[in-house]
């Protein structure tokens, strides 16, 4: 080089072919996939990364402003954490890109153009977020993950809590973190003004109403022992009335679209209130994506519980029709229901909540915790089952307790059994063909 006279190379700046953009569009032939595979650039990427101590390396058009304006301020040089991050992100974009190369091409065949739902290898990226005080317990370690590039495991339409801005309060736990994302999820099924309030995952109160206050009064009222220590979501706005009533009560943490000004002046005295702000949360959503859960030695990846049968499309079972007004409070239950731990029973009146029986290894058994934690009677009232009743005895219990309609899956060998006992009690029932285990 130097009897040459040529200069070593201080800059290497690359943009990979769009593999990722070409599958996640359609179905392309593995031809036209594998026409999008760079080549020269990774190699390029990766020499000039492992050499970063001397080269400065970019991948991301995100980061040109702000390599520009440091070589501006330094007369053209970069600094050496600049060109170590630059080159980490390389490492990273490199490795997602041939992950996702990896898992496309294990989910097609020679000669077809269909692809798998699953591929046979699966490569998956996360960047952190944070690190965590600790995990579920004290002497756990934990951090948070937000997911990167993933190609399968990808960004489904739902707001998630990896984007939301924590206005006040402590870092959040692992546990705020999970509680939180159960509180999301149910929280966007709905349109109207929606309140939950969730303990260890579990809805314990879900209200909706013309006013976020009073959607969330109904939604406390439910069970408002456990309302202590819970984490709410809203998907409205906080105004001063519901700021006053959530400072009532201790709270973990507070999720919502936004606050206004008087919100924030009256929560800001709960110094270890976590308050949450995620925009896109007064939208109901759903998505398209997938969910994994850990395992020993591995991972079980599925399809996002985004369905739901539509009220309109249940098939009533019973001689008694159920009212339009029994309709309406079914389908606010069912879409609550699949939110609450397996086996989980719920009852409702109106658009509110009134008892959940949450995660009991029977039906019957979750049908009896929720009458013994309602507060006030059940008489009138209508119930979601996340699964089929097995025995006549769960509807037995809802019948005792005053229920008047039921929504539930159906499937169960002794459906006959299960309706014929709602019809000696003068139940309304309907069957959605649909269950919605949560493990």
């Amino acid at each position: 080089m130097k009897a040459d006279g040529i200069e070593p190379i201080d800059l290497v700046v690359v943009n990979l072919y769009p593999f990722e953009e070409t599958v996640a569009k359609g179905s392309p032939s593995i031809a036209e996939a594998i026409e999008q595979i760079d080549i020269g650039g990774p190699s390029m990427l990766r020499s000039a990364a492992k050499n970063h101590e001397r080269v400065t390396v970019i991948v991301d058009p995100a980061d040109y402003a702000t390599v520009i304006a440091e070589m501006k301020q330094s007369k053209g040089s970069v600094c050496d954490q600049t060109r170590f991050d630059l080159a980490r992100r390389v490492f990273a974009h490199t490795a997602a890109y041939d992950a996702a190369i990896a898992a496309h091409l294990s989910s097609v065949e020679l000669g077809s153009d269909q692809k798998a739902r699953f591929p046979q290898t699966l490569g998956l990226q996360y960047e952190r977020v944070m690190e965590l005080r600790y995990g579920e317990n004290p002497h756990q370690a934990a951090a948070f993950y937000r997911d990167s590039r993933s190609p399968l495991i990808s960004t489904n339409e739902r707001p998630s809590i990896a984007d939301a801005e924590i206005l006040q309060g402590k870092e959040l736990s692992y546990n705020n973190i999970l509680d939180l994302d159960a509180a999301l999820a149910c929280c966007i099924e709905h349109d109207a003004c929606t309140a939950v309030v969730v303990k260890h995952t579990n809805p314990c109160g879900v209200a909706s109403d013309d006013s976020i206050a009073e959607a969330y009064r109904k939604a406390r009222s439910c069970d408002p022992l456990s309302s202590f220590g819970g984490i709410v979501a809203v998907n409205r706005e906080i105004d001063e009335a519901l700021a006053r009533q959530l400072a009532e009560t201790f709270l973990e943490c507070i999720v919502a679209p936004s606050y206004s000004s008087k919100a924030r002046e009256i929560l800001g005295d709960k110094k270890n209130l976590r308050l949450v702000a995620l925009p896109g949360l007064d939208v109901a959503a759903g998505g398209t994506g997938y969910s994994m859960r850990s395992v020993a030695g591995g991972v079980l990846v599925q399809a996002a519980d985004f369905e739901r049968t539509p009220i309109a499309e249940a098939k009533v079972v019973t001689k008694r029709q159920p009212t339009s007004e029994e309709l309406a409070s079914l389908d606010f239950a069912w879409r609550v229901v699949k939110h609450v731990k397996s086996n989980a029973i719920l009852f409702c009146k109106g658009q509110m909540t009134a008892a959940v029986g949450a995660g009991q290894m029977s039906r019957v058994d979750a049908a009896k915790i929720a009458t013994m934690k309602a507060q006030a009677s059940l008489i009138g009232s209508v119930v979601a089952s996340d699964a089929f009743f097995p025995f006549r005895d769960g509807i037995d219990e809802l019948a005792k307790a005053g229920a008047v309609a039921v929504i539930q899956p159906g499937g169960s060998v002794r459906d006959e059994e299960v309706i014929a006992a709602a019809d000696e009690h003068g139940l309304a029932m309907v069957f959605t063909g649909m269950r919605h285990f949560r493990h």
